[in-house]
């Protein structure tokens, strides 16, 4: 009997080695290149850069228009109140052209303009404050002076004995405080 002692093939042991370490032989693994990350990296910083400048850009651009409107804003805010009071301008000039005037038709008409002026007010949120008769309360009058209410008045003391001229609040804001004259405590 023949021993038969097979002699061992180096390049069939390597090629059943090679089939067994890659089991897709026909796509080799690949990693990118430095090169090629370096490229793709500095394509992505570009393009956050570029978003970064329109993002800026869009900001600038927004806080520009909210100026314009706030500035807009100011210049126009009394643009309302103003055509109101176009109304009483034209009563005023009207009654001042009409040279036949009686001194009734003259009191109808400032009267009439009067009515306007004060529809204007209410239109703009303005309110007058005639205190007569109310506590003095230092946010909305002036106190000019302080008198001894006469006898026989109902004015109580720290109250308006008297309205020397009108105030004004514009959305519960005082614009002028009424000037007046508080009624004080009489003397025993």
């Amino acid at each position: 009997m023949q021993e038969s002692n097979p002699t061992p093939n180096p390049a069939a042991e390597a090629g059943a080695a090679n089939e067994s370490a890659s089991p897709a032989q026909g796509q080799p693994e690949v990693m990118p290149s430095l090169e090629e990350q370096l490229r793709t990296a500095e394509l992505k910083a570009a393009e956050h850069h570029d978003a970064w400048l329109r993002a800026k850009a869009e900001t600038e651009n927004v806080r520009r228009r909210a100026q314009e409107d706030v500035s807009k804003a100011y210049k126009f805010a009394s643009e309302k109140f103003a055509g109101e009071l176009l109304v009483v301008i034209d009563s005023l000039e009207a009654a001042l052209a009409s040279d036949n005037q009686t001194a009734e038709s003259l009191r109808a008409g400032v009267e009439l303009t009067l009515r306007q002026l004060n529809s204007a007010f209410e239109k703009a949120n303005l309110q007058v404050v005639n205190p007569l008769g109310e506590k003095f309360d230092p946010h909305k009058h002036q106190a000019i002076s302080q008198m001894e209410a006469p006898e026989g008045s109902p004015i109580e003391p720290n109250h308006v004995l008297n309205v020397l001229q009108k105030g004004y609040l514009l959305s519960e804001r005082v614009l002028r405080p009424a000037m007046v004259v508080v009624a004080k405590a009489k003397n025993a």
